[in-house]
Formats: structure tokens, sequence, C-alpha cells
């Protein structure tokens, strides 16, 4: 086991904190003033992971902390006695423990499933980001999810949503289509199929590395959750600028998915947005196998 001494490991949170920080202060400043934002404020209201989780840092399974004994009530965290390194003799220290890592064999082994699928296919990139539309199609009859005017009126935004083709393979994505949306679906994806329809082209499968990787939280890396955090957040952007809202009041420029010029911008960068995508994919399968070694079978006695 790596022990890290209190300088060090200080000194990593942070800088895990103030890199978080560039994005949470705003939210959080915005949250006290009662003020609304449909692009930032998703990786917080969709998302369960709180501000306060995201900004403390963690070093995952298999280093322990020395002087850190506000970590040993953590979940998952206990003292425990190590000799390694500069600690002293039989000094207890903080760390995450094997036990807990072995209550959590269940959701790595899901996790790994999915992720591994998701990796194995090939990159689709036809959707056009229709799925937010089919989301307010006829939204005269089923209400809108979000308070701002549509680009394209009603009218036209129906319009766009039956004139084309829509193949969204994400069933958290797929789930708010309105009821006059879902039959025009090509996929029919459920909540317990995910692994039989996610593919890393979708943008929706790109920003949940984010949520696979907090649900890891505190056995990989706070680096490796903060790298899936950027991604979400930029891969966001890109979503709501796609999206059928005006959002220009709020500085996003629109990208016209209903033109040949939008759907090529939107495909180029929906491609950088999977390249960007794998490694951390590849990261956390690698996390998974990792701590799935250490969370081995009960033995039948």
């Amino acid at each position: 086991m790596q022990v890290l001494s209190g300088p060090d490991w200080r000194a990593r949170a942070d800088a895990h904190a103030a890199r978080v920080d560039a994005f949470l202060e705003p939210h959080l400043a915005r949250r006290a003033e009662q003020v609304k934002h449909p692009v930032h404020d998703f990786l917080f209201t969709y998302y369960s992971h709180r501000p306060a989780q995201l900004r403390r840092w963690h070093p995952g399974y298999g280093t322990a902390l020395e002087d850190a004994p506000d970590y040993a009530g953590l979940k998952g965290y206990a003292q425990v006695e190590c000799a390694h390194g500069s600690s002293r003799s039989g000094a207890a220290h903080s760390t995450v423990i094997e036990s807990y890592v072995e209550s959590q064999r269940p959701l790595l082994t899901q996790l790994r499933t999915l992720l591994t699928a998701t990796a194995g296919r090939t990159p689709q990139f036809g959707c056009f980001g229709l799925h937010e539309w089919a989301m307010v199609h006829r939204s005269a009859e089923h209400g809108t999810r979000h308070d701002w005017p549509l680009r394209l009126g009603q009218a036209g935004t129906d319009e766009v949503v039956e004139s084309h083709r829509i193949g969204c393979s994400h069933f958290d994505a797929f789930r708010f289509f309105t009821p006059t949306a879902r039959p025009l679906n090509t996929l029919q994806p459920g909540r317990d199929d995910r692994p039989a329809f996610e593919q890393p082209g979708c943008l929706h499968a790109g920003m949940d590395l984010y949520k696979h990787a907090f649900r890891l939280t505190p056995m990989i890396p706070s680096d490796l959750v903060a790298d899936c955090f950027e991604l979400a957040r930029d891969i966001r952007v890109l979503d709501m600028r796609a999206a059928p809202y005006d959002l220009a009041d709020l500085g996003f420029e629109p990208v016209r998915i209903e033109t040949a010029d939008g759907k090529a911008a939107y495909v180029e960068a929906q491609r950088g947005f999977a390249e960007r995508g794998a490694p951390l994919r590849a990261r956390l399968i690698a996390e998974c196998e990792r701590l799935l070694a250490v969370a081995r079978e009960p033995q039948n006695s």
C-alpha cells in the first residue's frame, strides 16, 4: 500500500478542489440567487453527485493518507496501521478498506459489463442530437422541459422531428421522449438492456462516464472523476447548442442540425467527444478490473 504524507495529499486535494471550483463556484452562486441555468445546472440536477462530493479529493483504493482523521469516518474508509515510506511504525492512516471494495462487487461487475460492451461497438454519428427535439415533440400537448422558447417555434420543431430518422440508443434520453415521439424512434432501448444498446458515439453515453466514475468513488482516484466531469461539462454544451431551444441570451450559438452544415458541425464535434471519451472509458474499465481482483467471489464453505 502506498502512503501519502500529510503535505503531499493535502497539496493534491487542494489542486483538485481548485480544478473543479472553476465550475462549482458559478453554479453555487446561481443556486444561492435561485437562478436556473438550463445548460450548466444539468450536471448537478440530473446527476446525484453533489458539489461538495465532487470537490472532495480521494486517492483511490490502495493508497493510505497520513494524518487524515477526517477521512476515517467517510464512506468506505477506516484507519489502518501502516509502516511504509516515511510513516511512523504502527501509525494509523486513513484508507479505503478491502471489505468496502468487496461490498461493491455487484456494482463493479455491472459497470464493467456496460462499459466493455459500449467500448466494443463501432461509434454511430447519425443521431444529430434529435433526442432533445423528440423531448418537446408536440409540446403544446405534452408540456415543455425548459422555460426557454423554441428556436423554430412549435410547428417548425415538430416538422424537424417528423422529417428525420430518429435512432436514439440511450435509454435515459429515450425515456424523456414525448408520447408522440416515442414510436418514431427506430430503437426501443429499455432500462435493463443498456449493454445491448449503448454505443460510444452517443453524447449521453459520454456524459454518463461521469456518473460511472462518481459511483465508483472513493475507490478510484479523483483525477479520473474530474476528467470525466470535464468531458460531461463540454458535451452538455454541445447537447444544448444542438437542442431546439433559443439560448442566445445565454451566449450559446445554436448548432442548426436541421441544416446540412449544422449536421456536419454536429458530427465533427460528436467524433471529437467520442475520441476524448474512449481513453476515459478504458481507464474506468481498468479500474473495475483492478477492484474486482480485490472483490473476490464469496467462497462456499
